[in-house]
């Protein structure tokens, strides 16, 4: 019986032993490996180290490249910089010249405009009218010389809208207009008679070359002795011969109109046509002095014991006189009118206005 016992308690004592022997036996997990699978071949370790360093001196030269385009964009920078600094001092020094030029200019021009004052006090006295407007200034003179008497007028212009030329009834063909009429009609303190004109069909119409408000209502060269006379869009005095309207263009024409002969170019005398020399009429003069100021003469003629009138050789001298640098003579005769500040101040030889087909205004 006891050894019964034993052999049973032997039997349970080994059965767990017995029992992992078998579950090994039929399990063998080592069995499915081979040491073959263990290792790293040679040959692949060395073609993954080969991409390795493939890939890492792809990134050296990615980042040496990157470097370098830093470092040339860096010294891009400077000298763009550099050179931003170099134009804005250069930039900063022109400036600072063309300021001292404008000063400059400034000053020389003030002492030319207190110089003609001066210049034109001495030789006419005090103005007998002035008109201290946004648009332009206006300072009227009485002329009175040995043998005729007169009125001029300088202007100077701060806005070109001051400047008008007016044909009578705003149209070409018309029975005519004063001066003070058109004067009037427009707002004006000053105006005169300006280009020539023929009767025509029992009406008037300008000679040669009319523009108003840069529009060419008339062109005519076949007169060859006609000059034109006009104002520019900056309000400066241009004029002379003109034989295609391209010239016309190219001066920038805004108003004009048509009469004989040029007076004065650049501060030189002109020649005087034959028919025209040495003979004494009413005159209507037009032109701007050494400082670019209009002046606008009405020449009072053919009335005895007031005024017989002025040649032209004698106008030329007197405008050098009073430091005009180029003039023109529009028409004259019955037609010169000198109207300011609401009346005509001259005496027309005609005894009254002519009818004229275009007149100059100023509009302070």
């Amino acid at each position: 019986m006891r050894y019964k016992i034993l052999y049973i308690f032997i039997i349970f004592f080994v059965a767990p032993f017995l029992g992992l022997g078998l579950a090994y036996a039929q399990l063998q997990p080592f069995s499915l490996l081979r040491m073959d699978d263990l290792v790293i071949k040679e040959d692949t370790f060395q073609e993954e180290v080969d991409l390795a360093s493939g890939q890492l001196r792809a990134l050296q030269e990615s980042i040496r490249e990157t470097l370098l385009t830093a470092e040339t964009s860096h010294r891009l920078i400077s000298l763009i910089r550099q050179d931003a600094s170099a134009e804005l001092l250069a930039y900063e020094q022109q400036y600072s010249y063309l300021q001292e030029l404008m000063e400059s200019s400034a000053a020389q021009k003030n002492a030319s405009d207190d110089m003609l004052e001066y210049l034109l006090a001495n030789l006419l006295g005090d103005p007998i009218g002035q008109t201290f407007g946004k648009n332009a200034t206006i300072k009227v003179y009485s002329l009175e010389e040995a043998g005729y008497r007169g009125y001029m007028a300088k202007v100077r212009l701060h806005n070109i809208k001051a400047l008008r030329m007016v044909l009578a009834g705003d149209r070409v063909g018309s029975k005519g207009e004063t001066t003070s009429s058109a004067a009037k009609r427009t707002s004006a303190v000053l105006a005169v008679n300006a280009g020539g004109f023929f009767a025509h069909e029992g009406g008037l119409l300008p000679l040669g070359i009319t523009v108003i408000d840069g529009e060419v209502l008339t062109f005519s060269t076949y007169e060859k002795d006609l000059r034109f006379v006009g104002f520019n869009r900056q309000g400066q005095l241009v004029g002379g011969r003109i034989e295609t309207e391209e010239q016309l263009e190219e001066l920038d024409v805004l108003h004009g109109s048509s009469f004989l002969p040029t007076l004065l170019k650049d501060g030189e005398k002109q020649p005087i046509p034959a028919a025209w020399a040495n003979t004494r009429h009413p005159r209507t003069l037009i032109g701007h002095f050494t400082n670019n100021d209009l002046l606008f003469v009405v020449i009072d003629g053919r009335r005895e014991g007031w005024s017989m009138g002025v040649t032209l050789e004698e106008a030329q001298d007197k405008l050098l006189e009073f430091n005009v640098r180029d003039a023109y003579n529009l028409d004259g005769g019955g037609s010169s009118t000198f109207y300011y500040n609401g009346k005509v101040l001259n005496r027309p030889s005609d005894g009254k206005e002519r009818l004229v087909t275009t007149n100059i205004v100023i509009i302070p």
